[in-house]
């Protein structure tokens, strides 16, 4: 079934993921030909992680235009967990990237070698600077959108960009210290460092699209705050309980029953629902919300909202 082709919000996320893609293949090539060229390792691990961006972003441009597409027969609830599938994924390889350096930083110590030309640093330089500056202007503007349209996968997409920001930042400063110094392993050792904040991130990434995957319920601050909606009600019935929540991507599915005294009719109690559904929507715009009415058991002469036992518990 095909995605909604005049979503602002969808068509905005589509457009960043394929300048990032467009972005880090220039920069792929960039950072390859002249690390091998001036036989610096930092600056091929560099590459190396520009290129996991390509796939990242390949990954978060399919994740946004899925998640975008409508409920059907086999994904009755839609399919916003493509994205919480992707932001794992990503962070999966934000991982792999991090390991990648330490063993490329960890092999040039152990020699007690490097390969890097120091007659060609200022080439070096210029690479991963531009690089710098590029992934800065995109990840920004990627996180913004991200925030905006509660997209994980675009979120995770610009975390992974920014690691290679602080990389090729990590990369600049220790070309300027080995200009300076002489010291050709410090190229090794910026490298290593890099990839310990990398890892950091990676992992923080990796618990957020669990949560989501494996249905965690919403932040306390959200459920307090669905709390005090229905709260906000209350005279319209005796109470409610089984408050469930849980995310799928940038969609909150919100579940609750809701007790009424017995001779409440029912379009009375409906009327009720809809309103709570239609606040509950005003505070977090993409919810679904199932309400479950049922009639109050409690077997008293004074079934009030005062007095009722399930109220006062």
């Amino acid at each position: 079934m095909p995605s909604r082709p005049y979503d602002p919000a969808t068509r905005e996320k589509k457009q960043i993921a394929g300048v990032a893609i467009a972005s880090n293949t220039f920069l792929v090539i960039l950072k390859l030909t002249i690390g091998f060229f001036t036989g610096s390792v930092a600056i091929i691990s560099d590459a190396v992680h520009s290129a996991t961006d390509i796939i990242a972003s390949s990954i978060a441009y399919f994740a946004v235009r899925k998640s975008a597409h409508p409920p059907d027969d086999q994904h009755t609830f839609g399919h916003g967990k493509f994205e919480s599938l992707s932001g794992l994924i990503e962070a999966t390889l934000i991982l792999l990237v991090a390991l990648f350096l330490i063993y490329e930083a960890s092999t040039a110590l152990i020699r007690g070698e490097s390969t890097l030309d120091p007659d060609l640093l200022g080439l070096g330089m210029v690479a991963v600077g531009v690089s710098a500056i590029a992934n800065t202007i995109i990840s920004h503007r990627m996180m913004k959108i991200a925030k905006k349209t509660e997209s994980i996968a675009l979120e995770s997409d610009a975390w992974h960009l920014r690691t290679d920001v602080y990389t090729s930042i990590g990369v600049f400063a220790g070309l300027i210290l080995i200009h300076f110094t002489g010291i050709l392993l410090l190229d090794a050792i910026i490298a290593l460092g890099v990839a310990l904040v990398i890892i950091r991130t990676g992992i923080g990434l990796v618990r957020r699209s669990l949560a989501d995957l494996l249905d965690t319920r919403l932040p306390e601050e959200e459920v307090e705050r669905i709390r005090e909606i229905l709260i906000a009600h209350c005279t319209g019935y005796v109470n409610f309980h089984g408050l469930r929540t849980r995310r799928s991507g940038p969609e909150r599915f919100i579940e609750f029953h809701v007790m009424f005294k017995s001779d409440v009719l029912l379009c009375t109690a409906h009327d009720l629902a809809d309103h709570l559904e239609a606040d509950l929507k005003t505070e977090f715009p993409r919810c679904h919300v199932t309400v479950h009415m049922e009639p109050c058991h409690e077997a008293c002469d004074e079934c009030g909202i005062s007095v009722c036992p399930a109220r006062r518990e």
